[in-house]
């Protein structure tokens, strides 16, 4: 067997032990009210700023792509300083302000990685699915900038190369292409589109011409600006980003490519989650519930933190 594939093994053999270690109810006891908490946390700073429901389900995905869902990410610089990650991720805010109300109730219970996991099944709970989160996990002292840079999956990315980050972790093609219908919600930033937009040819053309507006040609020139991921319905989760890639109105290249060769294997399973909402629903669920298992840190491992940008 080759090493990548017994890497493969070797991680869904950690992950299946470790979720046998975490349980939905890991906190029932500790720190009843800690669900709660969150939930109301994450409703108020989605209440506030729509825009937030993407940015906490982005960091969720962002911390378990690199050493696990750890709460690395959440730890200043490093991995927040990564290609993929610095200028672009937020809500760091949000999860302090939750992690406090919760230190309030329970000193040194819950781990930040936790808290992280909830929020984003939490965040897309109004008009998406839900799923059961189990708890449990530790946080980690360390974080890492070269492997966010190296595992990270960029948005030039082509299918084959996108299995390979997602394979990596564990995730199908089904889970890579459920999890990629995050993008039903939130925007980008125009230096991840724009070659996107002046490059390709399988783009509509009314698309990319609306999308030209806020993203001009000269490198520079507008790259923070932002565009919805989802151009029909940006700020509420449902299947309409697989059907705007039928129509070749994905943003990103990494979106598009999914839907780019006829009769593929990520092709037809788009075409079921555009024509099948609930199928999408389910699917996402699942892939959220193995993403969070990816390589959590279980006692004696890792630590629980007081303060989530810091390991004191």
């Amino acid at each position: 067997m080759a090493s990548s594939s017994l890497s493969v093994v070797l991680l869904l053999c950690l992950a299946a032990a470790a979720s046998a270690q975490i349980s939905p109810t890991f906190y029932d006891a500790s720190c009843p009210v800690a669900l709660a908490t969150i939930k109301s946390g994450v409703a108020a700073a989605v209440s506030s700023d729509p825009r937030m429901a993407a940015s906490l389900l982005r960091l969720h995905f962002h911390d378990c792509f690199v050493q696990g869902c750890d709460a690395s990410v959440l730890l200043a610089g490093n991995e927040r300083n990564a290609f993929g990650n610095v200028g672009s991720l937020r809500g760091f805010d949000v999860i302090e302000k939750i992690k406090s109300d919760v230190e309030r109730a329970c000193k040194r219970v819950v781990s930040c990685a936790d808290i992280l996991a909830v929020a984003a099944r939490d965040s897309v709970v109004v008009g998406g699915p839900s799923w059961t989160v189990s708890l449990g996990r530790r946080d980690s002292d360390t974080a890492s900038e070269t492997l966010a840079n190296r595992d990270l999956p960029p948005p030039s990315l082509g299918v084959a190369d996108l299995n390979t980050r997602f394979a990596a972790k564990g995730l199908n093609l089904t889970d890579m292409v459920a999890l990629s219908g995050a993008h039903t919600i939130g925007r980008a930033q125009c230096r991840n589109f724009r070659s996107r937009l002046y490059n390709e040819a399988n783009i509509d053309p009314d698309f990319a011409t609306a999308r030209m507006a806020t993203c001009p040609q000269p490198l520079g020139s507008g790259d923070g600006n932002l565009a919805p991921l989802d151009a029909t319905t940006p700020d509420t989760f449902n299947n309409d980003y697989f059907v705007n890639l039928k129509l070749n109105k994905g943003l990103l290249h990494s979106d598009q490519v999914l839907y780019a060769v006829a009769g593929g294997a990520t092709e037809e399973i788009i075409d079921g989650f555009a024509s099948n909402p609930d199928a999408f629903s389910n699917a996402f669920a699942a892939a959220m519930v193995k993403m969070g298992n990816i390589s959590p840190l279980i006692f004696p491992q890792g630590l629980i933190r007081r303060t989530c940008s810091k390991t004191t």
